[in-house]
Parts: structure tokens; sequence; C-alpha cells
């Protein structure tokens, strides 16, 4: 059993990669913009923080994980990782639960790459469709939170998925 922490910029290849993990493995993956975006379409007419969505949010994710940990299931958290509380959250669970805990980074350094992956997937409400500047990209990339006492897996997406999901695979069986 584990528990997989998922990591990296929006539109770097994160959906893509868990869809294919849960696929060869059988885990459940909790999608962050699925919990988002069916609370903004709930509250779309009352008026409400985007903090506050996210924490809320944040906090279903939470649910849904321990629950489907605690029924013995494998678990992927689709997100970015951009506070250290959702590190220690996963590593606290992976030890309640006596799961491995396992991080992919997905990381794409083309910053007109990621902007045309963003402008032309099926976006959900709570994703953003373009990034402003290449100062904030590198910002959030440089500073996404990792876990300094596990060992951590930075796949390249912007090679084809067919070149690394054996290597993830095996990271995580490992």
């Amino acid at each position: 059993m584990f528990f997989i922490q998922m990591s990296g910029f929006p539109g770097s290849g994160k959906s893509t990669l868990s869809r294919e993990i849960a696929k060869k493995t059988g885990a459940i993956i909790v999608d962050h913009d699925i919990a988002k975006s069916a609370l903004l379409h709930t509250i779309q007419d009352m008026p409400m923080d985007a903090k506050l969505a996210g924490k809320i949010s944040y906090n279903i994710d939470w649910a849904l994980i321990e629950f489907h940990l605690s029924q013995g299931h494998k678990v992927i958290f689709d997100s970015p990782c951009l506070y250290q509380v959702m590190v220690d959250r996963g590593i606290e669970l992976s030890k309640k639960y006596k799961v491995k805990y396992k991080y992919v980074e997905c990381r794409l350094h083309d910053f007109h790459e990621i902007n045309y992956r963003l402008k032309n997937r099926e976006r959900m409400v709570s994703q953003i469709q373009v990034v402003s500047s290449e100062e904030e990209f590198k910002y959030t990339v440089e500073n996404s939170k990792k876990p300094t006492d596990y060992q951590c897996m930075v796949v390249d997406t912007g090679k084809p998925l067919d070149s690394y999901i054996d290597k993830v695979i095996d990271y995580i069986n490992g």
C-alpha cells in the first residue's frame, strides 16, 4: 500500500501521470481540482474568498484521502504541493495507516510549453488558464514543498510519458 503525493506546477502533467499510475496500480486518485471546482460551482452565486474555497476543498481532499487509506486503498493526491503543511499531513497519514509515502514532482522547465498546455486543456473552473509571467512560474516551481526525510522523484514531463512511467512505477514499488 502507498500514498503518493504529486507535485508540480499547473500544466506540468500531474493529472496525466496520476491517471497512468492509477491504471497500473489500481490506486484511487484524489484530485484537488475536482473538489475545488465542485465547491466553486456550488457557491457561484455567493460571495466567497478564493483562499477560503481552497482551504475548504483541501479539507475535503484530506478527509477523502484518510478515508481511502483507512479502507486499505492505495491513494494518489493530485495537487500542487505549495505548502509545508501538505507534506506534513501526507507523511502523518502515511505513518498512521502504515503505508509507504512517495513524492513525485512533475517538472516542465519550458514556460511557453506550460502556457500552451494550460491554454489548450479542458479547464475546470478552479484551474488557471495562463501564467502571467516567467518569474511567477520560476518562483512557484522553486518554492514547492518537498519532504526532507524521504526520497523524492522528479520527472521531466517534457518527455513522452512512455519514457518515464516504468521508472515512476519502480520508485513507487521500491
